[in-house]
């Protein structure tokens, strides 16, 4: 047999509308009937650090037109056009360019595909990573990135860095990249499942599928655009693939297979996925229809003996844009600019009333009037809390540890999982959206058998055992949508201060005062838990 070359990925022309930067930094030259780039490597820092703020604050058009689609379809629930328009509100918020759309400004992730006639002169990840750094000093970012100095002590790196730099050779004289701002949230739903070929058929891969969609959770901040990949010559190609294909990077991909064993998107399957994950009733968040966007589908090769199966997603906060260097310029994806001609009519609002909480109550009188009402119910916070997450918690539970009691303000105030963003001159706050609950849930029972976090807020679903010390303490975790980090941040917050922990940063205990903060009530003081409801 004769050697014939198949590369795995084949892709289509790129349809990608992008924007010059400039037409700086780059020139020719010919060696040897070759046209070669030649790039400034300031042009590398330049191309990041635009593509990290833009790619913070501005979505892609079609991920907005979904959003409208939601406002629009009569099949969606109250609650789906309730999370879908403060999504897109949030998008107005964000395109201001001052407050970033999510409070988890993500970790920066650059994928390079260099052309083997492109000549930087350079080491490209320094210089790339430089304008990551300018990015994240110059705006209202998080920094959330951690350095190890010994096995169990980190330390924040204040400055988001270090950033994932993968570049990759190619054919040609242009430098294509792709910049993702990834969230831990999104990040954490990413899961490799080492099968076999038992659900290779109808029945084994839908029983596999909706399983698999099932533990997803909303913890992520639905709807997704949802990837799904099957097979892979390993596990971390596999991953590699998921990644790419939650971000649209790959949707060129031919629709039908061929013996040499290239990728394809399965066009058909993505729509079955598609409807599977409509059924499980999860919905944007909180119940109803719209727990994807929509699916991408890879079937990759793989060896004989191992079928690796990838999922992920990208979030509400679907942070990715495409860039490019070209003897015509420095050019990145155009993302939109006016989210608000997607704003629905008052007539597609939801105008379901929401029970209205006052936290400047005794906590007592808030659980007794939480009580009262049924788990799904829509609820608008208004008064005090305190704000705590990983770290701070992992602190408070040192003190029992250490015969010490717990502080009076962890029993007196709803405790909301969060950490904000940088916040913007003249404001009061800055993006402020929930972190993933599940990552409380060890510390739920012992605070509560001390008669503290009592009524908690997050994004996401919870195991078990917070339902079972709810019941058995009288607790209540509240929903908070998982997205909207700007609009909570400029038109929710009215005023904050560190508490406890300052030397934390982010992670440090706050105190915010709130006004019409939205919220679902998950679990209640029966033990009853919405998610768990919806999906039996």
């Amino acid at each position: 047999m004769n050697f014939k070359y198949n590369p795995t990925y084949e892709k289509s022309k790129d349809t990608t509308q992008y924007k010059l930067l400039t037409k700086d930094y780059v020139s020719t030259t010919t060696f040897q009937n070759r046209e070669f780039l030649i790039v400034d490597p300031k042009a590398l820092t330049l191309i990041a650090e635009e593509g990290f703020r833009d790619v913070s604050h501005l979505l892609r058009t079609h991920h907005l037109e979904k959003l409208n689609l939601i406002m629009k379809d009569p099949e969606a629930s109250s609650n789906d056009r309730f999370v879908a328009l403060d999504l897109i509100r949030n998008a107005i918020i964000a395109a201001e360019g001052e407050f970033p759309s999510c409070q988890d400004t993500g970790t920066a992730i650059i994928i390079g595909k260099k052309g083997e006639q492109v000549l930087t002169g350079a080491e490209d990840a320094a210089y790339l990573t430089e304008g990551v750094f300018n990015t994240f000093q110059k705006y209202n970012l998080r920094f959330s990135q951690l350095a190890p100095l010994t096995f169990y002590e980190e330390k924040n790196t204040g400055t988001n860095l270090p950033a994932q730099v993968d570049l990759y050779s190619q054919t040609g004289n242009e430098y294509h990249f792709l910049f993702i701002a990834k969230g831990g949230g999104s990040a954490n739903k990413s899961y490799l499942f080492q099968k076999s070929k038992a659900i290779l058929n109808p029945k084994g891969f839908e029983d596999f599928a909706k399983e698999a969609m099932k533990s997803l959770g909303t913890a992520a901040c639905p709807p997704y655009h949802l990837a799904l990949v099957v097979g892979g010559t390993s596990a971390e190609e596999n991953l590699k693939i998921v990644k790419y294909a939650s971000t649209g990077y790959l949707d060129q991909l031919p629709t039908t297979g061929h013996d040499g064993g290239r990728a394809f998107r399965d066009l058909e399957m993505e729509k079955q996925v598609e409807k599977w994950a409509r059924e499980t009733g999860i919905g944007a968040q909180f119940g109803g229809k719209y727990f994807v966007h929509d699916v991408r589908v890879i079937r990759l090769p793989r060896h004989g003996a191992s079928c690796p199966v990838g999922i992920g997603v990208s979030c509400a906060a679907d942070r990715n844009i495409k860039g490019k260097i070209t003897k015509e310029g420095i050019f990145l994806e155009q993302l939109e600019l006016h989210p608000e001609q997607f704003l629905p009519t008052h007539s597609e609002q939801n105008a379901d009333e929401a029970l209205q909480i006052d936290l400047n109550q005794p906590i007592q009188k808030t659980l007794a009037l939480l009580s009262q009402q049924k788990i799904s119910t829509r609820v608008m916070l208004n008064g005090p809390m305190i704000v705590a997450r990983d770290i701070a918690h992992a602190k408070l539970r040192e003190l029992l540890e250490n015969g010490k009691p717990l502080p009076e303000y962890f029993k007196k105030y709803a405790v909301y999982y969060a950490g904000p963003a940088k916040t913007p001159a003249g404001y009061p706050s800055g993006s402020f959206g929930p972190t993933t609950s599940e990552r409380m849930d060890p510390y739920v029972g012992l605070f509560q058998s001390h008669g503290a976090s009592l009524i908690m807020l997050g994004k996401g679903n919870r195991s078990p055992q917070v339902s079972e010390a709810c019941r058995q303490y009288g607790g209540f975790y509240l929903g908070s949508i998982g997205g909207p980090a700007a609009r909570l941040g400029k038109e929710c917050i009215l005023k904050m201060e560190v508490l406890d922990f300052k030397e934390l940063g982010m992670e440090a205990i706050w105190k915010i005062e709130v006004k019409d903060f939205p919220a679902f009530i998950i679990i209640d003081d029966k033990g009853n838990d919405f998610f768990k409801t919806v999906i039996k």
